[in-house]
């Protein structure tokens, strides 16, 4: 459907409008005529902040693990407001499907993280929603917003589960399913747009069946937006001569920003390409490096300053190379694309550039080459600092990743800008990103356990330097790894220091490579079970920051050891008694 150039919008709302209207039934659209020929006559004002508030209710639920689907959720309640609409937003941490089936209209906004898992808040709403003999929902009206990378193989896979599952159980869908890559804010918008008209066309309130235009944000007020150009102050090589591995930490001052922060939060960082990387993608498809290409925003830039700062020119996924072959008609690529075994093979170790190399596609130009590019997504970082230990600064603790693939020498995008690119004195675009699911707990008395190989030990400097600058009085159990004692022990003095002056009341430490048999951070968990056991049975909250793939999931499986043991439990009991830590919100991770 298109819209009449009277109709009282703006270029940008009239696109979006048509975008979200594409593909409706007629009967669901033919509502705006008459909407639209009030307005073009001065019938109808669209300048009105709000309207008179619609009875249709509407239930926002959010599953987020880094804060993006929450903050998605708040969006379009306050939208929705504008359009009249009473909205209400609930965690799914909080929720139960018995409560879906006492609302009417529910929109699920909902992120995927790891191997297609959702977000540890929501894994028991998607166990018991996914579960047979789940209750039917046959009076429901839904719609979900998945988040997700396509650079993961199960992309958007927990907001699918949802969609397909609340069909199944017979509820009826508002609007389609929106799948959204890490640049979400576009393909979020065309959904809530036609979210917002499906609704009003059911509560006949077409005079503020639009979106309004957000207000600009004050030029002083930094965010996701408006990131704050933060200048580096301090980096420092936290790894002894002879590692294998080079962790750096890093000092930024925020001094001017206004930005605040709690220990938990994470700092969103926006890198840049290194040179070097963009120079080889720019030789491997020969364009001219100064040739102009259009952004997004409609600004034209330099071929090469535009892959070095506004596109991510590393991931190669399955989704960018169906994407390069729909001009390329590779017969050897489709084949490749459909043999997920031998693609994921392809996947493993390579980049974009290596793509372009082994098949080169002449009928791209640069600017429908870089319009297959993703942006350059910002990294989040766990905040290593407490904001009352150190007052208008944030610490950071990176490992710089650099490794061999394929004949190349391959580079972390983000860890390498600031390793490389970043002197002290020079400023790199930050936010803060919050994250109310890893927090300390409320009650300064009560004990917590922290478990953080590697730089999962980040948050928890946090925490330690909170609960020593507020004199906190619950008692703090560390568990830190790393591969060796002598140059891997990550603020070795400071963990010491706090140790001896009985901040840090128990510290133990698990160094893989300094003996024979490795040990890991579980294996220490197991060895002091049952006082670990007398913790939590003191209320004490359990958690863990680090490498989601291994290190959590065996972390996750020395508890339930420990509930064995040390309660007296079978395995199924075990499990429900560390899922019950969970629901608790006494057990908290913060995974990669």
């Amino acid at each position: 459907m298109q819209l009449p150039d009277h109709a009282p919008f703006t270029p940008d709302e009239k696109s979006r409008l048509e975008a979200a209207l594409a593909g409706m039934p007629f009967e669901k659209t033919s509502w705006l005529s008459a909407f639209l020929a009030g307005a073009s006559q001065g019938v109808i004002s669209t300048a009105a902040p709000a309207a008179a508030v619609s009875s249709l209710k509407v239930d926002i639920f959010y599953g987020s693990e880094s804060g993006n689907a929450e903050g998605l959720a708040y969006d379009a309640q306050k939208s929705f407001k504008k359009s009249g609409l009473n909205a209400s937003v609930r965690d799914l941490g909080e929720t139960q499907v018995a409560d879906l089936s006492k609302v009417s209209h529910a929109l699920i906004i909902t992120s995927t993280w790891g191997d297609g898992e959702p977000p540890d808040s929501a894994v028991a709403f998607h166990e018991e929603l996914m579960a047979d003999g789940a209750q039917k929902l046959d009076n429901l009206q839904f719609s979900v917003c998945a988040l997700g990378d396509t650079s993961y193989e199960k992309f958007c896979q927990t907001g699918k589960d949802f969609d397909s599952r609340l069909e199944t159980l017979g509820a009826q869908r508002m609007v389609d399913r929106k799948d959204c890559d890490v640049d979400y804010e576009e393909p979020f918008q065309q959904w809530l747009d036609s979210v917002t008209i499906a609704l009003t066309a059911q509560t006949g309130t077409t005079a503020t069946a639009t979106v309004a235009a957000a207000p600009a944000a004050a030029a002083t007020a930094y965010g996701k937006k408006n990131p704050f150009p933060a200048e580096l102050t301090e980096k420092i090589l936290l790894n002894g001569r002879g590692s294998a591995k080079e962790t750096l930490h890093l000092e930024f001052s925020l001094a001017g920003s206004g930005m605040t922060y709690l220990p938990g939060d994470s700092l969103a960082l926006v890198p840049s390409n290194a040179s070097d990387v963009v120079d080889s993608l720019i030789e491997a498809t020969g364009f001219n490096a100064a040739e102009e290409v259009e952004l997004k925003n409609g600004s034209l830039k330099a071929l090469n300053q535009a892959l070095a700062a506004d596109f991510d020119i590393t991931g190669l996924s399955k989704n960018f190379i169906e994407k390069y072959n729909e001009s390329l008609q590779s017969k050897e690529l489709t084949q490749l694309v459909e043999d997920k075994e031998k693609l994921s093979s392809y996947l493993h170790g390579r980049q974009i550039v290596d793509l372009v190399e082994d098949y080169p596609n002449k009928k791209l130009g640069p600017a429908e080459f870089t319009h297959l590019l993703r942006k350059l997504p910002p990294r989040l970082y766990s905040i290593a600092s407490s904001l009352a230990a150190h007052p208008n600064e944030v610490h950071l603790t990176i490992a710089v990743v650099r490794y061999l693939a394929h004949g190349k020498e391959r580079k972390g995008v983000a860890s390498t800008f600031v390793a490389d690119q970043l002197a002290n004195g020079s400023t790199a675009p930050v936010y803060i990103n919050p994250n109310k699911h890893f927090k300390l707990p409320a009650d300064n008395n009560t004990p917590i356990i922290m478990v953080g190989p590697g730089t999962g030990i980040a948050p928890f400097r946090a925490f330690v330097e909170e609960r020593a600058a507020v004199d906190a009085k619950g008692k703090n159990w560390l568990f830190f790894g790393d591969q060796h004692y002598s140059y891997d022990f990550l603020y070795q003095t400071e963990w010491q220091e706090y140790f001896s002056d009985g901040i840090l009341t128990k510290l133990d430490l698990a160094f893989s490579r300094d003996q024979q048999e490795k040990i890991y951070v579980q294996n220490r968990m197991i060895e002091k079970s049952k006082e670990l056991w007398e913790w939590l049975q003191d209320g004490a909250y359990f958690y863990v920051c680090g490498d989601a793939s291994r290190m959590a999931h065996d972390v996750n499986e020395a508890l339930i050891k420990i509930a064995e043991t040390e309660g007296g439990m079978k395995r199924d009991a075990a499990e429900e008694y560390v899922s019950g830590l969970q629901k608790e919100k006494r057990y908290l991770r913060d995974v990669y």
